[in-house]
């Protein structure tokens, strides 16, 4: 059983408070046609049951043991039909959608992330050619809009994936101008106990069908989030709950239709007003990778963090004169072909040296042919830049790249203009940055992409030249005595949020 919940991502809905809640958001009549798109274990036909014992549901279900389960539980209900099928690629779905949807009221725990095989994947890249196939639930959600009639209602469970990443843009187009969003609630996956989904949040999202675009963009939907417990699902006007209220169309022209939800509206207000992206004024790219770091990269010391199982580099073997090297991207030749290299990491302003990567002729021929490799965006290798990690942990972070060679855990950032590179790096380090790219994208990783789209606001010469100052202060603090003043760094925040607002 467990093997097939994960072959299907079936996490079924344990939990009476979200249940409640989204049976609630139905608004339930008695002559409702309604459909569970994938039945699992049957909750939301029992609590749809409880309110009317003759209510009219289909339900669809592939997993083998749910369908016998089902089969079982609403044996003595005549009105509720089971089919074994799959909602994504059933015919008879798709006749029904294609004539404007038959069904009154759809809930669903659909799917996340269900691995699907080659030959699936490919129907459902045919089938749904603008949507992003690997993620079962983005398609749940378009066919089940596609099969409400108008003024249909649909309540769902999804990752709050949806609401930001670029992959759903097209889904959330669809929602924007096809229905009118009702209420977005936003939880943690915590809510489900004991069940890892992958996702650090979840959302339920309750729509209506509109066959107007005009109705749908002029829409104002609510938002509700800051759940501390499962229960306040039950009354989401608790006071302690955080509430936004938004225009459909103003989320429509937001850059890549994303959701920007924010408690200070003027980050939002940043995000969709600032004309100059960070992508406008400096190159983004994701670095190099040897594709076999075991064999290729040593440390200097074993008590590096995360190097236990990597070889000791010998001093004489690392070049220090590296960058005098005309045809450094070609490699090394001779024994000093070691070079340091920058890698992921939470650390401010400046790492330490300790990853050492080999740069010899022979080892960068390989990097070059291999397929596991990833020689790539080497124009900005030994470039003087700015290093972002592609995981972080609360708060971004930002590094020098002193003319290094930088891996594919780092985000390089090269200013088109020098002069901003000290001024980036403390952007980058500041709350504020986080505050932006939190919103831009609430996972904890930092793709180039996404980075890419973080508001830049040119600071005066005054300015510039005194965040300069300081972080050449903080900068010559941590190679002297490895550590830093940190009212030196709040004075260069205060500065920056004196230029956002926030």
């Amino acid at each position: 059983m467990i093997q097939e919940a994960r072959k299907y991502q079936a996490f079924y809905t344990k939990s009476t408070p979200i249940v409640d809640y989204m049976v609630s958001k139905l608004s339930l009549k008695n002559d409702d046609k309604i459909f569970d798109p994938c039945g699992g274990d049957g909750v939301f036909v029992e609590a749809i049951l409880d309110i009317n014992e003759f209510a009219n549901i289909d339900v669809c279900e592939l997993n083998d043991n749910a369908f016998n389960i089902l089969q079982d539980k609403f044996a003595k209900h005549p009105t509720v039909h089971i089919r074994q099928c799959d909602t994504l690629l059933d015919n008879d779905l798709f006749f029904n959608s294609g004539f404007g949807g038959i069904y009154d009221k759809i809930v669903a725990n659909p799917p996340y992330g269900a691995w699907q095989d080659y030959e699936k994947r490919d129907k459902l890249k045919k089938l749904f050619p603008n949507l992003y196939a690997k993620e079962t639930y983005a398609l749940f959600l378009f066919r089940c809009i596609e099969l409400l009639k108008n003024g249909g209602i649909l309540s769902f469970i999804t990752p709050d994936t949806f609401l930001n990443l670029h992959m759903h843009k097209a889904i959330r187009k669809h929602i924007l101008t096809k229905t009118k969003i009702i209420e977005l609630a936003l939880f943690p996956s915590s809510f489900f106990p004991g069940i890892n989904f992958g996702y650090a949040n979840l959302s339920i999202i309750t729509l209506q069908k509109s066959d107007s675009k005009t109705d749908s963009l002029s829409n104002h939907f609510r938002v509700v989030n800051g759940f501390s417990n499962v229960m306040q699902l039950s009354n989401t006007s608790d006071k302690q709950l955080k509430s936004f209220f938004f225009l459909q169309n103003d989320v429509l022209t937001n850059s890549d239709h994303a959701f920007f939800i924010a408690d200070n509206s003027k980050v939002g207000e940043s995000i969709n007003k600032t004309k100059l992206k960070i992508g406008d004024i400096a190159a983004c790219v994701t670095g190099f990778y040897s594709g076999d770091d075991k064999t290729f990269l040593q440390v200097n010391s074993p008590d590096l963090k995360n190097g236990k199982n990597y070889g000791l580099v010998v001093d004489n073997s690392i070049n220090r004169d590296y960058q005098n090297i005309r045809d450094i991207l070609d490699g090394i030749e001779g024994e000093k072909h070691f070079l340091p290299i920058v890698k992921g990491g939470n650390t401010k302003y400046l790492k330490p040296e300790g990853w050492f990567m080999n740069w010899s002729k022979e080892a960068v021929r390989h990097y070059r042919i291999d397929k596991k490799a990833r020689f790539q965006n080497p124009q900005f290798y030994f470039k003087y830049g700015i290093g972002v990690p592609m995981i972080s942990s609360s708060s971004i972070t930002a590094s020098l790249i002193e003319n290094k060679l930088f891996d594919q855990s780092i985000v390089g950032i090269f200013p088109k203009d020098e002069k901003l590179t000290y001024y980036l790096l403390a952007f980058f380090n500041s709350p504020t940055c986080n505050k932006l790219i939190r919103i831009i994208n609430p996972s904890a990783n930092n793709p180039a992409n996404y980075i890419k789209k973080i508001p830049f606001i040119m600071p005066d010469d005054k300015i510039l030249d005194t965040i300069g100052s300081k972080v050449e202060e903080i900068l010559q603090s941590i190679k002297t005595k490895s550590e830093y003043d940190r009212e030196t760094e709040d004075e260069i925040y205060r500065l920056i949020t004196g230029l956002y607002g926030f």
